[in-house]
């Protein structure tokens, strides 16, 4: 009899319990599942989240950038790919998740590749960088008008502008010191042949002699080996560009030239190059006295357009101007 009392009391307490669990805490007894960090989400907050999610994922779709593949243009020949744009969603999320509210200042993107290269063109010459990059560099090719370079470098330190400098073979077998000036100040270096030869009537043979020997002595001489090939005056043929690929460099022209050498007033000079310029330009210039006055001038008007100025390799390189 007192068993069955016992058990009796036993079962009203419990039931009294569970009703207190129910109806006076039904935030506890509502509370779903665990997270990665073990702690428990509410439902609403799983809604909250889903919500959030789901932002970020339509904000992803409306602000997506394609990828552009290296392609080999009928003009322009080859011409480089340009990474595309997409959101991190998870690294989004995670940033506004504390809050719960979405911020798109808080959106993490990431830079998505092409699937064709440059490198995975044949090889063809390259006048230009990506038409949707909107950057520009500077071809500076150097075989004479050693008075002009110290005061070029100057000007491009003062605008924290790096150049790229294609040096003649012979020229820095000459000039060693001031070869290791330019490449000291971070500036690129590439290859412009030994001698300053007409390159479209030298035989294969010939012009693998030129373009070797250049390395040679730039390596020598700087300890680096070239990627980019400047034909002097701008002379080649195919034959030309299968050597230099043989060399893993790739042949460079220009997209503007400043035809500086012909002594050109400076203040027009400028003006014809700048209003030229373009995304992925390359503006091809020597170490003269019109580009040593103009040079501050025309780098300031070419910022001022909205280009980024940058080296060949820079120029080349799918990843994105910020």
């Amino acid at each position: 009899m007192i068993r069955k009392k016992v058990g009796n009391y036993l079962l009203i307490s419990g039931m009294i319990v569970l009703f207190f669990g129910i109806f006076i805490y039904p935030h506890k007894a509502m509370s779903t599942g665990s997270n990665n960090r073990g702690t428990f989400t509410s439902s609403s907050e799983i809604n909250k989240d889903n919500t959030l999610y789901r932002k970020i994922q339509m904000y992803s779709d409306q602000h997506k950038i394609e990828p552009i593949d290296a392609k080999v243009d009928r003009v322009w020949k080859a011409i480089p790919g340009y990474n595309g744009l997409s959101v991190d969603i998870n690294a989004s999320y995670k940033k506004m998740k504390k809050s719960g509210e979405f911020d798109k200042n808080k959106i993490v993107f990431k830079e998505v590749s092409p699937k064709v290269h440059l490198e995975d063109l044949d090889p063809e010459p390259i006048y230009r960088g990506n038409p949707q990059k909107p950057m520009v560099a500077f071809l500076i090719n150097v075989a004479w008008g050693n008075e002009f370079i110290p005061g070029m470098l100057k000007v491009l330190s003062n605008h924290e502008t790096k150049a790229t400098f294609f040096f003649d073979g012979s020229w820095v077998k000459k000039n060693p010191e001031l070869a290791k000036m330019i490449k000291d100040a971070g500036h690129e270096i590439g290859n412009h042949a030994y001698s300053h030869p007409n390159l479209q009537q030298r035989t294969e043979a010939e012009t693998m002699a030129e373009l070797k020997k250049t390395n040679d002595v730039i390596k020598e001489t700087l300890g680096i080996t070239p990627k980019w090939f400047a034909p002097p005056s701008g002379s080649f043929n195919q034959v030309t560009i299968q050597v230099a690929n043989r060399l893993d460099m790739k042949t460079v022209i220009w997209t503007v030239d400043t035809v500086d050498w012909r002594k050109p007033a400076t203040s027009e000079m400028v003006r014809r190059v700048v209003s030229k310029v373009g995304n992925g330009s390359m503006v091809l210039m020597h170490p003269t006295k019109p580009t040593a006055e103009g040079l501050d001038t025309m780098i300031m008007d070419i910022k001022a357009k909205g280009y980024k100025l940058g080296t060949v390799s820079e120029l080349m390189s799918e990843k994105r101007v910020n």
